[in-house]
């Protein structure tokens, strides 16, 4: 396994660096816009790297018996939103080319993951069959757009599926589940090569390919854990508290004031957090802290004491909602 980790890090480290030198004949260049947060057109869609080994590596797991054919047909799911994110890189997806791909990819998921595991609130258990697939299908859509949302700054979004990633594979190796821990290690391994070259200043961009495929992947990730019972849907919360938060705060504000939700802007919080301090790498840093100090114990805490996981988790986002608010997300500082 260690191999494989290793071989991942380094194929991803060294085909950044050629997407990198042929990002301008592929027109892969991310050009500044009002809301931009960078100030030169940076190459972008490094997330095709990410995406295209880790698609080949589920591959070899699959051929290999490491994962079984339910499993793989649910991580292709993936491409078609990887492709979408592609294409939205190079041209422009309107939401309705964007939003039938997107719930298709997540029908497609939830079929070969045999559906949605019931959910326990700790004060009552959700197990009704068609209100938790529609829960299900919403949450893969939100999960993958709220990722995409939230990649406006050098190395945030590499950083967080870092963290998750990491979290994942050692919750996984703790209780036996050898499939789960195998996928978020390559994930893992995949980010690190990637954030070599997106840390900040960054010089190769993640794009859309990337982020709708990492926060699309992590949603794959958390269904197939909670029918493994590794881990439950609040734990995954807690994981992915920061992004959780700031971007449905976020929508919430814009929703509230009568904005077009829907339309790109540059308001949230980590926004905010970056012209405030003018720093990318100070955001990222304090986000990883803020993962590392606070949501990492509480998400233990929720994995060995599941039945009580929905208090936990509310515990654990409290905080970053008050956060959010003191850093005006949905408004423009």
């Amino acid at each position: 396994m260690l191999f494989l980790l290793l071989s991942i890090f380094v194929l991803t480290l060294t085909l950044t660096v050629v997407l990198e030198k042929c990002a301008s004949r592929l027109t892969l260049i991310d050009s500044p816009v009002a809301r931009s947060a960078h100030a030169f057109p940076t190459p972008s869609g490094g997330g095709l790297v990410i995406a295209t080994l880790f698609l080949c590596v589920a591959y070899l797991l699959n051929l290999n018996e490491y994962i079984t054919s339910d499993i793989f047909y649910a991580l292709l799911s993936t491409a078609p939103v990887a492709g979408l994110g592609l294409f939205d890189d190079l041209s422009h997806a309107g939401l309705r080319l964007r939003l039938p791909i997107q719930f298709f990819a997540a029908c497609w998921a939830i079929y070969y993951l045999g559906g949605i595991p019931s959910i326990d609130f700790s004060f009552l258990r959700l197990s009704n069959f068609w209100i938790l697939t529609f829960l299900g299908i919403v949450a893969l859509v939100w999960i993958l757009n709220l990722y995409n949302f939230m990649d406006g700054l050098d190395a945030i979004a590499a950083a967080e599926a870092l963290f998750v990633s990491l979290a994942t594979s050692l919750f996984a190796i703790y209780v036996g589940d050898n499939t789960l821990a195998i996928l978020s290690a390559s994930l893992f391994a995949g980010c690190a090569g990637f954030l070599v070259w997106n840390w900040p200043p960054a010089k190769l961009f993640m794009g859309d390919v990337g982020s709708s495929f990492i926060g699309f992947l992590l949603g794959v990730f958390a269904l197939l854990s909670m029918h493994n019972e590794t881990m439950t849907v609040w734990t995954w919360f807690i994981l992915l508290g920061v992004f959780v938060v700031d971007s449905t705060v976020t929508l919430l504000v814009r929703f509230m004031a009568g904005e077009k939700w829907y339309e790109g802007h540059s308001c949230h919080a980590y926004q905010n957090a970056a012209r405030k301090w003018g720093s990318h790498e100070r955001v990222v840093v304090s986000i990883l802290l803020l993962n590392l100090i606070w949501l990492a114990p509480l998400s233990c805490l929720s994995f060995l004491y599941p039945e009580i996981g929905f208090y936990i988790c509310m515990v654990a986002l409290a905080p970053l909602v008050y956060l959010c608010k003191k850093l005006k997300a949905g408004t423009h500082d």
